[in-house]
């Protein structure tokens, strides 16, 4: 039988193979980031009809060695085109790689498409034509250590483009992913027993529909007009048609009693985009949607499931007020929703605590490129939390500091406490890193900060999913219960946060309203922290040497540093003897900090320029050199105040090209990023030279870290 490959959302290969093997494929199987099956045509049909997970569904051709682009051609002419791409038709190529020695995928693509196109013309006179929007074949490859699977992509555009939405708004959750939350909740089981479903926060109504979807076992595919296989030469239409009249003859309509799924915002205009995704489906009048505050939320029965997606920061809503809605939504579910399964959707797992409920399973995931994490609770009385303030300790426990556990952590503390806290002594370093998940059950990172008085900012690694969150829950409390007495530190000087991989725009998220600032040295320079208000404590301890490095190099020259947060770097350079300072971010609030950081080591003349602007925009427009540059840019990011999205691996080429072109004649330009896995395109970067620093510049006290970033040196050969 053909072979064939699922891919999904991060985090949902397993519902994707539990939804195939219910589709009858029950070869289906994980393997890698994607479920892998075999099946004849009506199966394939049956996975694109039916899945509510699945991104894409793909008829798998063959394999060939690909370690270049030469052997990728002869790999891709090896396949017979004639037999899947129909005279006159179209044809389109999607192109990943990854651990290869192909690394352009634009390149890639070209290469196959040239394969396909010479084939054709070789032996059928004619060429296909290229259309990116909707091919008569849509072909995707994927070359991973140098092996090339080439497959037709049968769903054509992602599966998650249901059909049914007739107009967007902002930020929309994608319906597959809607799906799998769904899915992760319960709601099958929950929607069979005739439980009720409420999103008091629902937008165009994603959530409640893809809820009545289930509920009624309406395959998701049915309100599709196209699918990628229906321009494919091997398309049996017949076939399809028996597929979909089997999928509309399993449809439960009486199982979507009016009012049983509600949906309610305060957006107007995206409830009326619902109401039309509604009618598309047929199913006017079976899911009901309203007007009105999450703080009006109300039950309609007992033992439903209320699920949303809240803003968090990201693309729509403004940080500031964020955790006042969180907070409201955790009062409205614990005191009306009792009874009820809940499920909250977040890129901000922090906002998550102002819930007060305690979560008893979580799922990461993502939404887009946006880092998130699916919380699951139970309302219950037992569930309940007394919130504290942010980055507060939780009470004395004098039974959890005597465990063995708590004894333990506490005697690692002291240990370093000696050994790099007599290194960070004999080199007059005031701010370090104490401990870094020293011990993998004691999973944090415990930093120390001035020295009178000290205080300690201890962050939380986020714990897998697969990590019970009740064990979690006790290591993280002998873990706290043990810091104070470890570092002889009162309680109000210990800051406590959750620590995870960055999102993009989340330097722009403030978490609390405290506006406690506390000055600190470094270098002899004294920098303003704050360890309550942001996700940073707006010092980079890990780049402490990249700072030196900075002022070292400084004398004389005209220095810019992009994407400049709280500016510490600046400092280092105006204190270097920098003829001027150019700093440049799209956050008000951090060029504040940075003008305060600035004018604290006397740096407040017109020399030491701060810009708010977007730097990919800045550096369009900007015409001044400069002789020393430092770029630190974010992993990722898509702020809604940016024009576009930032992602430091996509665009690293684009962006040093860019930053390179403000360099003066013989200038130096310091590269730096924090992404974990970066891998810099030297080949790429025509006309610079690149020396990698890295190893140089990571402090001995992160060395247990030695990938915390990434340093280059970049000049201009030309």
């Amino acid at each position: 039988m053909p072979a064939g490959i699922a891919t999904a959302p991060h985090g949902t290969l397993d519902l994707v193979l539990a939804e195939l093997k219910g589709l009858g494929l029950d070869s289906a199987r994980e393997n890698g980031a994607v479920v892998t099956f075999e099946a004849d045509l009506a199966g394939f049909y049956r996975a694109c009809v039916g899945s509510r997970v699945a991104s894409r569904v793909l008829w798998v051709l063959g394999q060939g060695d690909a370690p270049d682009p030469d052997a990728l051609y002869r790999a891709a002419l090896a396949i017979d085109w004639s037999i899947h791409v129909p005279e006159g038709g179209t044809i389109a190529v999607d192109f990943s790689t990854a651990h290869s020695a192909i690394t352009h995928t634009h390149y890639g693509a070209l290469r196959v498409k040239d394969a396909i196109v010479d084939q054709l013309r070789e032996r059928a006179g004619g060429r296909p034509s290229v259309d990116t929007s909707r091919p008569s074949v849509r072909v995707a490859v994927r070359v991973v250590n140098d092996r090339a699977t080439f497959a037709i992509d049968f769903a054509g555009d992602s599966l998650y483009r249901r059909g049914y939405r007739a107009e967007g708004v902002a930020a929309p959750l994608k319906e597959n992913l809607a799906a799998a939350l769904l899915l992760r909740a319960g709601w099958e089981r929950l929607a069979a027993d005739g439980a009720p479903f409420l999103d008091p926060m629902c937008g165009s109504g994603t959530l409640p529909i893809e809820a009545a979807l289930i509920a009624a076992d309406m395959a998701p595919g049915l309100s599709r007009d196209w699918f990628g296989f229906m321009g494919w030469k091997g398309h049996n239409a017949t076939l399809y048609a028996e597929v979909r009249d089997a999928a509309t003859a399993r449809i439960r309509l009486d199982r979507l009693a009016p009012g049983r799924i509600r949906g309610s915002d305060l957006d107007r205009r995206a409830l009326q985009a619902a109401r039309h995704s509604v009618s598309n489906l047929g199913l006017d009048g079976r899911i009901q949607f309203a007007a009105g505050d999450v703080a009006d939320a109300t039950p309609h029965g007992d033992g439903g499931l209320l699920l949303c997606n809240p803003p968090y920061g990201e693309r729509i809503g403004d940080a500031d007020g964020l955790d006042a809605l969180y907070s409201t939504l955790g009062s409205v579910m614990r005191e009306r929703f009792l009874g009820w399964q809940a499920g909250v959707f977040t890129g901000n797992p922090s906002l998550g605590q102002s819930l007060g409920l305690r979560a008893r399973r979580s799922h990461h995931l993502y939404n887009g490129a946006i880092d998130c994490v699916f919380l699951r609770f139970a309302i219950e009385p037992d569930q309940f939390m007394v919130r504290r303030k942010p980055g507060e300790l939780p009470a004395p426990n004098a039974a959890r500091a005597e465990s063995p556990g708590a004894q333990m952590f506490a005697n690692r503390l002291r240990k370093n406490l000696a050994t790099v806290g007599r290194w960070a002594r004999d080199e007059g370093v005031e701010c370090f890193r104490l401990y870094d998940a020293d011990m993998p059950e004691y999973s944090f990172a415990i930093d120390l900060y001035g020295s009178a008085p000290r205080r300690a900012y201890v962050q939380e690694y986020a714990a897998p999913a697969t990590v019970a969150e009740e064990k979690v829950r006790g290591r993280r409390a002998e873990a706290l219960a043990a810091i104070p007495l470890a570092l002889d530190l009162p309680r109000e000087h210990i800051h406590v946060r959750v620590r995870r991989r960055s999102r993009g725009g989340e330097q722009y998220t403030k978490v609390a309203e405290l506006g406690e600032f506390h000055e600190v040295t470094e270098d002899g320079l004294r920098l303003l922290v704050n360890f309550t208000d942001y996700l940073d404590t707006g010092l980079f301890l890990d780049h402490r040497l990249t700072r030196a490095r900075l002022r070292a190099l400084a004398r004389g020259k005209r220095f810019l540093n992009l994407f400049c947060y709280t500016g510490t770097a600046t400092v280092h350079a105006a204190a270097g003897g920098a003829a001027s300072t150019t700093s440049v971010d799209l956050s008000r609030t951090y060029l504040d900090w940075a003008r305060r950081n600035l004018e604290l080591n006397g740096f407040a003349d017109a020399e030491h320029r701060l810009i708010q602007a977007d730097v990919l925009e800045y550096l369009r427009e900007a015409q001044s050199v400069f002789d020393l540059i430092f770029l630190d840019p974010p992993t990722f990011s898509n702020s809604k105040r940016m024009t576009g999205t930032l992602d430091v691996q996509r665009d690293h080429v684009d962006l040093l090209q860019a930053t390179a072109r403000r360099l003066a004649p013989g200038g130096t330009l310091v590269f730096s990023t924090n992404h974990t896995r970066f891998r810099l395109a030297a080949g790429m970067l025509d006309g610079l030279e690149v020396e990698d620093i890295s190893a140089a510049t990571i402090p001995r006290d992160f060395a247990r870290n030695p990938r915390i970033h990434r340093c280059y040196v970049i000049t201009r050969t030309q």
